[in-house]
């Protein structure tokens, strides 16, 4: 048996194959920009070292920022747009499974290990009790895993990134309000402020705020990078920020699907800050719910250092195929 596995996500596509005892090799990320459609990405990976000469794989699973619903996929932060049978077709594979790459996250979290996490706060997880696991990249992705009664795990969906973001206090009530001009709606909604550009948004809304004049040309890695070095005062407050409201985002998961399993953090952001994520405060916030700050502060938090991590998760449906 050998499998194609890949994560497509609003600026890459990172593919890799599946061997029948689950080992994960050939790892390769590409631009989806360089491709007009995902078949003709599938083919380039596989005619550049991605499959041994004469062997093609016969399973699929890939994983989508997007919704999963019925047969047509159409990516949220990209052009793509396919079909799930006629890309299985065109690939030539018997089985191709296609989830949410956030699902395909939660599928894999029973698959970390003690080195490929960094715990974040207090708090021991019930091993009965449902996980879940949301991250920032060019979106911002959530999503569950429960364990049925029967064993094994099943993966709740979610495009709760859309949600509307609440603010937690004046200063951001003021920036959501600024935001919602520039939207010219009354719905900001959680992947606006916590993304790559949403990181962007509110570097910009902040100065718009102060009245100040914003860099034109800022990128989140800018914006991160200033701010670790503490060279712009813009920028440190929009990293604070945004840190902080991913706090309120996961504790809000967590009370939604009672993850006292435990909350992971992923996606291309929060990992790359490291300690200065980890020193920030998105635990402090995790931990302010009022009444019920109590029952958060017993849910452990953890970041995601294992790169790709969807791909545990996606082997495993592979395995299943």
């Amino acid at each position: 048996m050998s499998g194609l596995i890949a994560d497509i996500g609003g600026t890459n596509v990172r593919f890799a194959r599946v061997a029948q005892d689950g080992n994960i090799s050939d790892v390769q990320p590409m631009k989806v920009a360089d491709y007009p459609s995902l078949v003709e990405a599938c083919e380039a990976y596989l005619a550049t070292g991605g499959a041994p000469e004469g062997s093609r794989p016969r399973h699929g699973a890939f994983a989508v920022a997007s919704p999963v619903v019925g047969d047509q996929i159409k990516m949220t932060n990209h052009r793509w747009v396919f079909s799930i049978e006629e890309t299985r077709r065109l690939l030539r594979l018997d089985t191709l499974d296609v989830v949410n790459d956030f699902a395909a996250v939660a599928l894999g979290l029973p698959f970390l290990t003690r080195s490929d996490v960094v715990r974040i706060g207090s708090g021991e997880p019930d091993p009965h009790a449902p996980m879940a696991v949301l991250g920032a990249g060019t979106g911002l992705g959530m999503a569950g895993l429960v364990r049925p009664r029967g064993g094994g795990y099943v993966p709740l969906t979610s495009e709760g990134g859309h949600v509307t973001m609440a603010p937690f206090n004046d200063r951001e009530a003021s920036v959501l309000a600024a935001l919602r001009g520039d939207f010219q709606g009354h719905h900001v909604s959680a992947e606006r402020v916590i993304s790559g550009p949403g990181l962007v948004n509110l570097y910009r809304a902040i100065a718009e705020v102060d009245g100040v004049t914003a860099d034109g040309e800022i990128t989140p890695a800018a914006c991160t990078e200033r701010a670790a070095a503490r060279s712009c005062p813009i920028s440190t407050e929009a990293v604070a920020m945004f840190c902080a409201m991913l706090g309120t985002v996961a504790a809000n998961l967590a009370l939604t699907l009672d993850a006292r399993g435990g909350i992971f953090v992923g996606g291309g952001i929060a990992p790359r800050m490291g300690d200065e994520f980890i020193a920030s405060g998105f635990r402090a916030r995790f931990e302010d719910k009022g009444r019920f700050g109590g029952y958060l502060s017993q849910i452990p938090t953890s970041l995601i250092t294992r790169p790709l991590p969807a791909f545990a998760g996606l082997a495993a449906l592979v395995a299943t195929l």
